[in-house]
This record gives C-alpha cells, structure tokens and sequence, in this order.
C-alpha cells in the first residue's frame, strides 16, 4: 500500500479518535440534566405551541411551571383534568381553572350595519383593512369581517358565518385568546364560559349616528341601566356591562329596542368531532 495511503488513514483515524474522546469528555462534564418533571408536565399540556400563555411554547411552559415560575393554571388552552394533574405533578395549585370563550361583540353583520357609499377595495385583511380605509361598513366600531380571526386561530374554532360576522364553535374552541389578539377593534372579548349575557356593539358615536349605520347598534338610551343597580351604566353613548355587580334578572333586556343587549344565541351549528 502507498505510504501516503497509509500516513493520511492514520492521521484521520488519529484525529477522530481525540475529536471522539473531546466531546465524550464535554458531555460527561458538561451535560445539563433536565429535571424529569417537565418531561411529564410537556406530556399534558397541548403542545399546540400557540403562544397564548405569552411563552415561546408548550416546553418553556413546562420548564416554568416545574420551576414555580407560572401557575399549572396559566395555559388557557389546558382543560381542567389536565391543569390539576399537572398540579398534583408540581405541587401547585389546579384548581379554580376558568373556563374561557371569546365573545364576538358586534351584532352588525350584513343585512343590520349599513355600507359606505363608496365600496372599499384593498387588502381584505382586518389589521390593514382598519388602517388603510376602515373597511365597507359606516361605523367605524364594528366587525370588519376581514377573517383575522379565523386566520389566528390553530384549532379550526372559528369561521366567518353568512352574515360576515365571525362565529365561535364553543366545542373546538380552547379559550386561548389569539382571535382576541388578532382582532385590530377589540370586538372579541375572553369571557367565562357560563357567562351569557352581553352588549353586542362597541360603538361610541352619538345616538343617532349609531342609529343610522346599524340597527343592531347601542343607542345609550340607558333602559338597560335603569333599576340594575349600578351593573349596567352608559360610558360614552354604550351600555357597559359590570359582571361584579350584575343581577340578570334585574335587567331588561327585552326593553331594548335594538337588542343590543341580550343573553348569548348557542352555535346553531352542528358540530362534529370526530
């Protein structure tokens, strides 16, 4: 065999075998070992890495809860079986995890909130939509129908219905808040799950401008606040609604002429799972 053959097989074998023992060595002293914790707790959590916990994933999630940095109840996308296991794993406290669904606050969908003469033509995207010429309706406070939503959403839980508002179906939805997140108008609000009562607008223009571009808008006349004690006031022309103080039974909500005000319609929809 050529001697130069044998010369460059020996310094390669040579040279790998001290590269070999260097990064034996390194990962003998070097090595982190992961508390077997979060190993366990990644293994309950969703790992749909939605961000909407505000970590970069499900596995820093994890590493946080196991170090006591974040509560085993702080994924909102988590069901309440699988918080109080991860409690029972960390030591930490599962219970009292609320159940959260977001709220599509604005009743102005075709056919109920009235058009710009002049029709909008651009990018259909609500955040750019809301910038550039706020979109086809008149009132500036409403639903741009634009899907952003539905875009931010990983878990198929809402779409854009006939009307071009956006509907939630409650049993795909995880409550984690991105629709919320998306929406440039803040017309999606979070929400206890057993919560049923709302003010579908967001308008605060003056009684009759909100009259004349929506027939489902607020007007502020306050028939709803009256006799509420205090749980239902007018802030800037709109019905605002204090859960801390609301006695449903005390509001007439049927008094409302535009049903601005009213107890939430359930998904007609049937939804399949499988």
């Amino acid at each position: 065999m050529d001697s130069i053959l044998i010369i460059a097989l020996a310094t390669m074998g040579g040279l790998g075998f001290i590269f070999a023992g260097g990064l034996a060595f390194a990962d003998r002293k070097l090595r982190v070992e992961e508390n077997p914790l979060i190993a366990k707790v990644s293994e309950l959590l969703p790992n749909a890495n939605c961000g909407a916990c505000g970590n970069a994933g499900c596995y820093d999630f994890a590493v946080k809860v196991v170090e006591g940095k974040l509560a085993p109840t702080s994924c909102p996308v988590c069901d309440e079986e699988a918080a109080a296991e991860i409690a029972k794993l960390t030591g930490g406290d599962g219970v009292n995890a609320i159940k959260l669904l977001p709220r599509i606050l604005c009743g102005g969908g075709d056919g109920k909130a009235k058009n710009k003469d002049v029709h909008y033509k651009g990018p259909s995207k609500c955040a750019l939509t809301d910038i550039v010429a706020g979109g086809d309706k008149k009132c500036s406070y409403g639903c741009l129908g634009g899907g952003d939503c539905v875009e931010a959403c990983k878990f198929n839980a809402i779409y854009i219905g006939n009307d071009k508002l956006p509907v939630v179906i409650e049993e795909l939805c995880k409550g984690c808040g991105l629709c919320a997140q998306a929406c440039p108008r803040g017309i999606i609000e979070m929400h206890p799950a057993e919560r049923d009562l709302f003010v579908y607008c967001k308008s605060h223009d003056d009684p009759k401008t909100s009259k004349e571009n929506c027939s489902a808008a607020c007007i502020g006349c306050g028939i709803c606040a009256r006799n509420s004690n205090g749980a239902v006031e007018i802030i800037d022309n709109l019905a605002v609604i204090n859960y801390e103080l609301l006695n449903p039974g005390e509001i007439p909500i049927e008094k409302c002429s535009t049903r601005a005000i009213k107890k939430i319609e359930k998904n007609k929809m049937t939804v399949s799972l499988n």
